[in-house]
């Protein structure tokens, strides 16, 4: 790793563009993956060959970074810069000095784009804020989604968030709402979703004709409210029908959208196996055409991870619209009650064998807790451990086809943060003691830039941060064009940032102790205003933004 001052200057745009196609030309060559559509490989040589870089404005300008190490990863700038930003854009990237209102002095960090999460169910306003600790400056849930979209958006515009924000058009709340007319009015909330743990006709049901248009037009009618996508969360409801699952497909090609699927089955064995889960997925990308995005690739495949991630490879390879996500911890949290943790087989099928994997609040289950826990309050969180990289290489191979999966996402897949008196809501800073959730809620992404970049080295930074932000971008920007403004340090584009310490960046939760912020983010800008600065929170008016489609 260079220091800071070792850092070679690239001397102009040409270079900029012509190293950095280098660079995207061996990465895509060694992933087999040449022939990959713009939505399969985000940065390809044309795309980058088509980057037209803004010259510098001359100022005032309101904030100033200075003397850090600028990375970005779509041209390929690697170099000492200052940062100037107008608003809530940046207007200048200079190699002379510049001055503002506010000057920041990021001497010995790296100045990057801000984290963008295209998986985090945390969207109350403490878990944004524990995600703004990370690094994240754009939250999206796309996997679960909410309904109603329009009560989702203007409920968490009202109250304000530090990091922007944004909601899928959630197929497992709209297949619930009509299944099971017991259950209250949805509100576009989380617990919502939990509540609907507690009923037991929705997860395998088929609907029929009329209850199918109904689900459909439900899903329709978020994504016409702005819903970035269709959150498909199959894996909650595997009952769902082939023709319902097409149908969707079809209904998120009309519209040019991505779908966001936890794949039906999480399963080492066949049937019924995640392998079987990810072919039908890909499928309906050969037949519709759809973009099919697969949610957090390590969770879905587990232990079948070598055969899960071939089979994802070679469909990109013949050009089909599929890209993938995964987090950096071999262990998944999920409703105690989900359906891929029942049947007398469950554990076997996750290529398990000790039922102390699963933990509650940090400690190891039995089978008989797993029962009662299951049978009086389903929509529990607990946390399953079906790796164990920490302690074993073979385990972290397995994870590192998923975190280092060629043009993969990071995603947090993070959770709410919990308490005995259930999701803890509302202007709660710092978090309560006895605050719980699975630690990639507070340290997904500065997990792996520590381990993965830093620690072993795995994968180079710029790649690294490509990872965390470039690739999200180009994920969502057909749906959402106002995300070509993101992950990226480029004149004209959002004032996202994150300053960071690579000595000192990493992942401080843990699974008994998750409720601690990572280190190592000195500076967070969101739209050009400062929420953390010298590595604390700035109480100011929140400058999150909602993230619709189309915007």
């Amino acid at each position: 790793m260079k220091k800071v001052s070792e850092v070679e200057e690239v001397s102009n745009v040409e270079d900029v563009n012509t190293q950095r196609r280098k660079l995207i030309t061996s990465m895509a060559l060694g992933a087999a993956a040449i022939p990959l559509s713009s939505v399969a490989t985000p940065a390809s040589a044309e795309t980058t060959q088509s980057i037209k870089l803004k010259p510098n404005e001359k100022g005032p300008f309101d904030v100033v970074i200075l003397n850090g190490r600028v990375i970005d990863p779509e041209t390929g700038l690697d170099a000492l810069r200052h940062v100037g930003i107008v608003g809530n854009r940046i207007a200048a990237i200079s190699k002379d000095a510049l001055s503002g209102s506010i000057e920041i002095d990021a001497t010995g960090l790296i100045v990057a784009p801000g984290f963008i999460d295209l998986h985090a169910h945390g969207q109350q306003l403490p878990a944004s804020w524990m995600q703004a600790f990370d690094g994240v400056t754009t939250a999206l849930e796309l996997e679960s989604g909410v309904l109603p979209i329009d009560m989702a958006y203007k409920d968490t515009e009202l109250e304000g968030r530090p990091i922007n924000f944004g909601f899928g058009s959630s197929w497992a709340f709209a297949r619930a709402m009509v299944l099971e007319k017991d259950l209250p009015p949805a509100n576009g909330k989380m617990s919502w979703f939990q509540n609907a743990f507690n009923y037991s006709g929705w997860q395998n049901t088929l609907p029929n004709d009329e209850q199918l248009a109904e689900i459909i037009s439900l899903v329709d009618e978020g994504v016409k409210q702005g819903g970035i996508g269709i959150s498909i969360n199959a894996g909650y409801a595997p009952g769902m029908g082939r023709k319902e699952y097409y149908k969707l497909a079809q209904l998120a090609k009309s519209y040019d959208i991505p779908t966001f699927t936890h794949d039906r089955y999480m399963s080492t064995l066949e049937p019924q196996s995640s392998f079987e889960a990810l072919g039908e997925q890909i499928g309906l990308a050969a037949i519709t055409g759809a973009h099919m995005h697969v949610c957090h690739i390590n969770s879905v495949s587990n232990r079948d991870l070598q055969a899960g991630t071939d089979l994802l490879k070679e469909a990109q390879a013949k050009g089909l619209p599929v890209t993938v996500e995964s987090y950096s911890y071999g262990a998944f949290s999920t409703a105690i009650g989900a359906e891929f943790m029942r049947g007398k087989d469950w554990l076997e099928r996750f290529g398990a064998t000790d039922y102390g994997a699963v933990e509650l609040e940090g400690k190891p289950m039995t089978k008989q807790s797993i029962i009662d826990i299951q049978q009086s309050a389903p929509g529990t969180p607990i946390n399953f451990h079906f790796l164990r990289e920490d302690t074993s290489e073979a385990d972290q191979a397995l994870l590192d086809l998923a975190v280092l999966y060629p043009n993969g996402a990071i995603a947090s897949d993070g959770m709410p943060w919990l308490n005995d008196k259930g999701i803890i809501e509302g202007d709660v800073w710092p978090l309560p003691d006895d605050a719980f959730a699975h630690p990639r809620s507070a340290g997904c992404f500065s997990r792996f830039i520590n381990k993965w970049v830093v620690e072993r080295e795995a994968i180079s930074l710029i790649d690294g941060l490509a990872k965390t932000s470039l690739i999200p971008t180009t994920i969502i920007e057909k749906s959402v064009p106002s995300m070509k403004k993101k992950g990226r340090i480029q004149v004209g584009c959002d004032a996202d940032i994150t300053c960071f310490d690579y000595d000192t960046i990493k992942d401080q939760a843990t699974f008994t102790k998750p409720n601690q912020t990572s280190s190592g983010h000195k500076y967070v800008l969101v739209n050009g205003k400062t929420i953390i600065s010298d590595g604390q929170r700035v109480d100011i008016p929140l400058p999150g933004k909602a993230i619709k489609r189309g915007s």
